[in-house]
């Protein structure tokens, strides 16, 4: 047993006997931020603020690119909201031609991994498939729109937006970024410890 913290394994990392999946990039990482950043409880300084996530992302971008150790940055959103965007009125039809088309693509994509196995009307596997999967696909999505009895009849894309975005970034860095990002003009938010 390793005496020294630092010789621990991480947790989520393999080997530790975590079963937190991996994150983007491969990289594990933990519900409440255990792989660094401001719930790490290593001191950490907001260096900018942004109003819009394109913005910090092209801030840390920036620090990435004049060889900044980003690893010890975080961008964190607050004042989260879910916004949802309705696009239309669901009826059956409606959802029977979306099945359709997602069992088309399904029907398409079966006919394909079956036609490797022929030598002849390969064309008439994939056709099949195409065909079945748009009936299947149909029927199962008229099918799921009309037990919801009328609850919800109507299309949305939802996303989770922030009121703004915080350049966070480890203490022991924290003048190295912002002395890059004054660099670019942008302003740091003057919130820091």
């Amino acid at each position: 047993m390793p005496s020294n913290p630092a010789d621990r394994p991480a947790p989520g990392v393999p080997g530790s006997g975590s079963n937190i999946p991996a994150g983007p990039a491969g990289v594990p990482s933990a519900p409440g931020g255990s792989m660094g950043g401001p719930s790490s409880g290593r001191p950490t300084v907001t260096v900018a603020s942004f109003p819009d996530y394109e913005s910090a992302q092209r801030a840390v971008d920036y620090l990435s690119d004049n060889q900044f150790p980003v690893e010890h940055t975080t961008i964190v959103g607050t004042d989260l909201r879910l916004v949802e965007k309705v696009l239309g009125r669901l009826t059956t039809a409606r959802a029977a031609l979306a099945g359709a088309g997602t069992g088309a693509w399904f029907g398409l994509l079966i006919g394909l991994l079956l036609s490797i196995f022929t030598v002849s009307a390969w064309w008439a596997l994939l056709l099949t498939g195409l065909i079945i999967g748009a009936l299947w696909g149909a029927a199962f999505g008229a099918i799921a729109h009309a037990m919801t009895g009328g609850r919800r009849d109507f299309a949305s894309r939802s996303e989770i937006q922030a009121g703004t975005y915080a350049v966070v970034v480890d203490d022991d860095y924290a003048e190295q970024a912002r002395q890059l990002l004054g660099r670019l003009g942008w302003q740091a938010s003057g919130v820091g410890g």
